[in-house]
């Protein structure tokens, strides 16, 4: 099978054409360094099958970034058939020098001017048959985002592959030339295909720079923007969430319990109040997770996350951090696993860990679904957003709060290079691509957690088989006695306790154990826990879901970055500390206002 490999610097839109080509769904971020991780998929081309490769977005094979290691050993290492070097039409005068670098290794390459449409709109005009005749190689114009030239490229792609010589390994010690020879090179290729006009600038994003990127104004309008989601996200997803509640309500009623009607009645609980309640106390919250990700995704395909990064950049260096630790935390809220592995585009080891160590704190989508439920049912529906945003500045305040105290023992030297693309609003196709994939990755990694959590929250509530359901002589009442004299002095109760515990496998599985514990769905689990516990006790256990430590997942990924089984431990101990000592100056100090 012949392979290909998609090369270009950061923010190239290389994963947007790599999504369209295959029709793989790739995260696609407007800010530099999204990619980092080896993303592949076979599709049709002419008459044989292809493998596509998307290799990490790099600068210059000159670089020592972990990025930038990556894909220079997997060309060294692995055969490539077509290199195609993916570069911004808007901004040859720097990008040409990667596809001059990489031609020196001697490999079948082919250009793709990507962002097209934003060349021409601002006036710059390339003589492509020229930019071809110059550089030896295809040459093809697209618009990755909106599908221009996509066609011409898949058959520019089909002929040099067939025209290509057997693959081999690149010799990466050709492309180490003289710096000089290249840029000059570079010059007299550039001044002979491209004419850019005098004031080749986006009118629309310097007027908006001008507002967003204000000294005093930018942070207060991102803060105020990331509150304004969350209104409509709490405006447009509650009916949506009581639709569906209302039809697993209907499936329970009239399509599963006349099933199990005739099964013993031990059967029919573990089905019903185990299996159904548990997991369609998670499924009624999908719509929510589908419409948060889908503002997150205009938000940051539009470029305004790249600003953000830029806002915060001097802030964050106070904390022993840059603007990127900040793009990656942000990232977080999706979830910390692709976040602590966008890492890897930070050169210094300090750096690394010293983000890695706050990434944690994001509230992910799995802590997402536990808040909306709590601040639903608890809260007036005026409040509800105010108190889900009141928890996001607390992941923040935590995670510079750990910064802070850990910056003098993770310290580094690395500068940063932040890149400010234009404003563009993300496609429908770009938008449904991302709350697709989200929800998709959400259901394949979460489930198997989701079910192994249900069944034994099940088990620990109703064993042994002769005392009441979910009471303190049970399995999990034993278990959570333990733990009694440490959560109460949180306001957190005995039952409460057993989800936390079942939320060190996954948050995902905190409300289908209440759910199970309860013996009830999504519907009525609301009344009960809004009955059981009152709003300081629903804020401090809320603060403890939000800090303590990170699922599963997260550790394996946090030891496998990291590689020091010293680091893991303290990304779990610290956590949990301070979610405690939180959690218990909130309760505490409530109740001794009177609350």
């Amino acid at each position: 099978m012949k392979r290909v490999a998609l090369l270009g610097m950061p923010n190239t839109g290389k994963s947007t054409f790599f999504n369209r080509l295959t029709g793989a769904s790739a995260k696609v971020g407007n800010w530099p360094g999204i990619t980092v991780d080896l993303l592949s998929a076979r599709i049709l081309l002419g008459t044989e099958m292809v493998e596509v490769v998307d290799l990490p977005g790099i600068y210059t094979l000159h670089g020592f970034a972990e990025d930038e290691r990556v894909a220079r050993t997997f060309l060294e290492e692995q055969p490539v058939d077509l290199l195609v070097v993916i570069a911004n039409a808007t901004q040859l005068d720097r990008q040409l020098a990667l596809v001059l670098q990489l031609q020196a290794l001697g490999q079948p390459m082919m250009l793709l001017l990507n962002m097209i449409d934003e060349a021409r709109k601002l006036g710059i005009h390339i003589d492509q048959e020229r930019l071809a005749q110059e550089l030896g190689m295809p040459v093809v114009a697209i618009s990755a985002k909106h599908g221009m030239g996509m066609e011409q490229a898949r058959q520019a792609l089909t002929q040099a592959l067939h025209e290509a010589r057997p693959p081999r390994a690149a010799d990466i010690e050709k492309a180490f030339g003289e710096d000089d020879a290249l840029q000059a090179r570079l010059d007299a290729v550039f001044s002979a295909t491209v004419d850019v006009p005098v004031s080749a600038t986006d009118r629309l994003t310097d007027r908006l720079d001008r507002l967003l990127l204000h000294p005093w104004l930018g942070l207060p309008l991102f803060f105020l923007a990331m509150l304004g989601m969350f209104e409509a996200v709490y405006t447009l997803g509650a009916p949506l969430q009581d639709g569906v509640a209302w039809m697993l309500e209907r499936i329970k009623i009239e399509a599963v319990t006349p099933v199990v009607t005739a099964w013993p009645p031990q059967v029919q609980s573990f089905v019903l109040d185990g299996l159904f309640d548990g997991i369609g106390t998670i499924l009624s919250f999908l719509p929510i997770i589908v419409l948060f990700f889908l503002f997150i995704a205009i938000i940051e395909d539009s470029g305004y996350m790249s600003r953000a990064a830029f806002l915060m950049d001097a802030f964050m260096s106070r904390l022993g951090l840059d603007g990127r630790a900040f793009v990656m935390q942000l990232m977080g809220f999706g979830c910390n696993v692709p976040a602590l592995m966008g890492t890897r585009v930070m050169r210094s080891r300090g750096l690394r860990l010293l983000t890695m160590l706050i990434i944690p704190f994001s509230l992910c989508s799995a802590r997402l679904q536990v808040f909306v439920f709590f601040t639903t049912a608890i809260f007036d529906p005026w409040a509800a957003p105010l108190v889900l945003f009141s928890l996001y500045l607390f992941s923040f305040g935590a995670a510079f709060l750990t910064a802070v105290i850990y910056r003098r023992r993770l310290t580094h030297t690395e500068p940063v290079l932040l890149e400010l693309p234009p404003y563009r609003f993300p496609t429908l196709r770009q938008m449904w691509l991302r709350g697709w994939r989200e929800v998709t990755h959400f259901l394949r990694e979460a489930s198997g957690f989701i079910l192994l959590g249900v069944v034994l929250v099940w088990i620990l509530t109703h064993f042994p088989k002769d005392v009441p359901i979910a009471s303190p002589e049970t399995l999990a009442g034993q278990l959570a006695a333990l733990f009694e004299p440490l959560m109460q002095p949180l306001g957190i109760d005995h039952l409460m306790t057993i989800a936390l515990l079942f939320g060190f496998v996954a948050k995902e599985v905190v409300l289908g154990a209440l759910a199970v514990i309860y013996g009830v769905g999504e519907s009525e689990l609301s009344g009960i826990v809004s009955s059981r516990i009152d709003w300081v006790q629903a804020y401090s256990f809320m603060l403890f879901v939000l800090i303590y430590t990170p699922c599963l997942s997260t550790v394996a990924v946090l030891k496998q970055e990291s590689k020091s089984w010293r680091f893991t431990a303290l990304a779990i101990g610290w956590p949990l500390l301070l979610a405690w000592v939180v959690s218990f100056v909130f309760y505490q100090g409530a109740r001794w206002l009177g609350f």
